[in-house]
């Protein structure tokens, strides 16, 4: 349904749907053909919009009777560039097939995606019957079938043959998720999206149906509230907050678990040395962490492979033994005779059920850049299999020997493989740490982008896949947080307590969006809805409410580190809110600065200013500063705004978007530096400024056909009657030289009225030429924030301490680059909110 509606948009790219009452339809009715054609003298060189007019119609809230009609969008000079996307951008559905790329890939989607289920079998059961121990056959048949069930279910049912569909080109987790929302609705609580944006490739392939009432009604119903609007940040800062506790839990259980096999290897061996040997390996693991996410990576496929023959052999081994009982678990009567023979410890047991499918929301997550039909199929052909397989053979094992409720999967292997079964073990378990540990990295990744989390160092560790990322700071810290965990709790069963409550958190956070999505954006039948988020909804409540009845247990130490988290997340994101706000309301408007420029005497020096600021539309308040307290700037100012598009990747073309301040006299611009939360950010200082200069450039001789450059605005009148311009030299007066422009011209400049329109775009790019060769200087604004002294106690403490501590030891967009100290100019301005 999503294709179809892609479809839909790129035949029709200039037009859009919007809700209008009656009286709003019969003015378009009557002045529909007069809105055409001013658009149409925009594009052939007619006035644009003012830069400081907002978006009207998408903040009234409109009252009486609403359709749904078809109208021209309003067009500024960041739309005319959003409009030019390429056509080739997009990519073919179908390719030939390629027998070698099919094994590549299928391995590496073991290693990057299937790392952290297929460990399931480690710890399971073991944990499963510590809450409720074995009393005969019916229980161990009534707890495979819901181990059977459970994996059918979620990682099956909802994961791959849902919840993968809802990918945002190829990126998954908590925050794709949230971004597909943000793109389709205005429900950020940032105020900064621009109208062209939905002119990018990126957006105009993921906007809805437009015929279906009921998306839109969700749409504007979002877009209206509020409180669902925060309702919808908190829910994923929540999720987040779980997932990464995940991650920190996932290393400590499966490596713990792992370990634990020399118990029944060597008899005598204590928890003790199997902690310190825990310890020792998950040091190692994070060590190399760097390493595994570029190099090492490759040869996990393999391991992976191993291990789920490994897990189907022994159990293909143990009911060959055994006997084929175990088989009787498929029919759901036993799930009910279960929980018949004691309810209570049968609701407990829930907690340790669902450990079989952790790494459920991992499938998800560490999607990247493997397509969903190899996830689908290497899921159902070899993972579930050999899973099943494992589960049933635990299960025959538990059935002929009850006493033997510990270590089931290692005490079930045959005696003669166990220590190579032991080894693989322990790698994967290793494989299953690193695969959360870098789904966790593109968590942040796109937090980060999204700006819900401080922004952090990410290194790129592969120049080929952007996907290959590390974070150092954050993973020294879940190193720290896993031996904690490990050094704490020491056993397996206080630690699985925790990763039941963490992976619950996630999955339920993933149905809502997953029913949002259905709702707004694939369009699905109501049916269809209901029955997906009532079915799991319901399920992972009742999974959730056992887990929680063992937070005594352990799951205590793992609330706190979430909650600390969630804290962190949402105090950024409050201050970061008011801070956006604050520089919005202390912006100058062009009035402003054409009164200001006559008057101050400002000399133009030689040379590029990129004015570095947050804010989208208008002049940032700190270049007023820079005007009565400087007494020169640069001969062109660009205004440069590094924006986060909630999408993955914005195409170089679509990069940057210029638009210029005041008349073209002044040689003020602005720019939009898009990048989505995919992209590589650390771009060489000279490399930004060179693909800038270059967008600049396309601009002017796009400007240059499409509006008049002659405009009576280049010239102001002072007070006194006499000439003035901001800019010095005017395009007038300039001609294009090898000599350096002189460093201060305070001359009244002349002005020529009958020089032609190909002698001004000349003119104008030799002046930018001329000024890159004088160099860029970066003029940055820092802006504090403190609390009013009126407000109250714990906005104070969040914004004076909390905040200020994040945003003092966080980097800023701009400073991903490497700007010389020599080029860079920062000023501080303390606004109280």
């Amino acid at each position: 349904m999503a294709s179809s509606a892609a479809s839909g948009m790129r035949k029709a790219p200039s037009l859009e749907w919007r809700w209008v009452s009656t009286e709003e339809d019969d003015e378009e009715d009557r002045g529909g053909r007069g809105g055409d054609a001013a658009v149409g003298a925009v594009g052939r060189g007619g006035s644009f919009e003012s830069e400081d007019e907002e978006d009207a119609e998408d903040e009234d809230e409109r009252e009486g009777k609403k359709r749904l009609i078809r109208t021209v969008p309003s067009v500024d000079w960041f739309d005319v560039e959003g409009n030019e996307v390429s056509v080739g951008q997009q990519v073919e559905d179908t390719e030939e097939f390629d027998f070698g790329r099919t094994m590549f890939l299928a391995l590496q989607t073991l290693a990057v995606v299937f790392g952290d289920i297929g460990i399931g079998p480690l710890y399971t059961f073991d944990v499963m019957f510590n809450k409720y121990p074995i009393q005969g056959e019916e229980d161990v048949l009534g707890a495979l079938s819901l181990v059977l069930y459970t994996l059918i279910l979620m990682p099956l049912v909802k994961y791959v043959l849902v919840v993968l569909w809802a990918n945002d080109d190829g990126e998954g987790g908590i925050f794709a998720l949230y971004s597909l929302i943000c793109r389709n609705a205005k429900v950020s609580l940032i105020p900064n999206q621009v109208h062209s944006e939905k002119r990018m490739s990126s957006f105009r392939l993921k906007l809805p149906t437009p015929e279906l009432e009921r998306s839109i009604k969700v749409k504007e119903k979002l877009e209206s509230s509020l409180l669902l609007k925060k309702l919808l940040l908190g829910l994923v800062l929540f999720g987040t907050s779980m997932f990464i506790s995940n991650g920190v839990i996932t290393p400590a259980m499966s490596v713990l678990s792992a370990v634990s096999g020399l118990k029944v290897g060597i008899r005598n061996t204590s928890q003790d040395v199997v902690v310190m040997i825990s310890v020792a390996l998950l040091v190692i693991l994070f060590s190399v962490q760097r390493y595994a996410t570029s190099k090492v990576g490759f040869a996990l496929g393999p391991s992976l492979l191993v291990w789920f023959c490994c897990l189907g052999g022994i159990g293909i081994y143990n009911l060959s033994l055994f006997g084929p009982t175990a088989f009787m678990a498929f029919n759901p009567l036993y799930i009910i005779y279960y929980f018949g023979r004691n309810p209570f410890q049968a609701w407990l047991s829930l907690g340790g059920c669902l450990l079989c499918a952790t790494g459920s929301e991992a499938i998800f997550s560490n999607l990247c850049h493997f397509p969903v039909r190899y996830v689908q199929y290497m899921f159902m052909l070899l993972v579930l299999p050999c899973l099943v397989l494992a589960y049933l053979g635990q299960a025959a094992f538990l059935i002929a020997n009850p006493k033997s409720s510990e270590q089931v999967f290692f005490s079930s292997i045959p005696i003669g493989v166990f220590w190579p079964v032991f080894l693989v073990a322990n790698l994967a378990a290793l494989i299953a740490s690193r695969t959360m540990t870098v789904a966790i990295f593109q968590c942040l990744k796109q937090s980060i982008a999204l700006g819900c989390f401080p922004r952090l160092k990410i290194v790129h560790t592969s120049r080929k896949f952007m996907a290959k990322i590390y974070i150092p700071v954050v993973n020294w810290l879940l190193l720290v947080s896993c031996l904690g965990f490990i050094v704490l709790f020491r056993s397996i069963y206080d630690v699985g307590n925790a990763y039941a409550i963490a992976e619950l958190g996630v999955m339920i956070m993933a149905t809502v969006y997953v029913t949002i999505i259905m709702l707004l954006i694939w369009e699905s039948n109501i049916v269809k809805v209901l029955s997906f988020v009532i079915t799991f909804l319901f399920l992972e409540l009742i999974f959730f409410s056992s887990a929680l009845s063992s937070v005594g247990d352990g799951g205590w130490a793992l609330l706190i580190f979430a909650s600390v988290l969630f804290m962190i997340m949402f105090i950024w994101n409050y201050g970061s809110k008011l801070k956006y706000d604050s520089e919005v309301k202390q912006k100058l408007s062009k009035d402003l600065m054409r009164k200001l420029g006559p008057n101050l005497g400002t000399i133009r020096a030689p040379g590029l200013g990129l004015v570095c600021s947050d804010i989208v539309k208008g002049v940032p308040a700190i270049f007023g500063h820079f005007l009565t307290s400087l007494p020169a700037i640069h001969s062109i100012i660009v205004f440069v705004c590094i924006r986060n598009v909630p999408v993955p990747v914005v195409p170089q073309s679509e990069r940057f978007l210029f638009q210029r301040v005041c008349s073209r006299g002044y040689h003020m611009f602005r720019c939009i530096a898009r990048y989505g939360y995919k992209d590589k950010k650390q771009e060489h200082h000279s490399v930004f400024e060179r693909l800038l200069i270059e967008g600049l450039e396309k601009f002017i001789q796009r400007e240059a056909v499409e509006l008049s450059l002659q405009s009576e605005d280049d010239i102001i009148t002072a007070p006194n009657g006499s000439l003035y311009s901001l800019d010095v030299p005017l395009l007038a007066d300039y001609t294009p030289s090898t000599e350096v422009i002189p460093e201060a011209i305070c001359s009244t400049p002349q002005h020529d009225p009958v020089l032609d329109y190909a002698q001004n775009l000349e003119l104008e790019l030799a002046f930018i030429k001329q000024s890159k060769q004088s160099g860029a200087v970066y003029l940055i604004d820092s802006p504090i924030i403190k609390a009013r002294k009126d407000s109250w106690f714990f906005k104070k403490l969040m914004i004076n301490y909390f905040f200020a501590f994040l945003r003092n030891n966080c980097r800023r967009a701009i400073m991903l680059m490497s700007i010389p100290h020599s080029n860079m100019m920062q000023v501080r301005m303390t606004s109280y909110v």
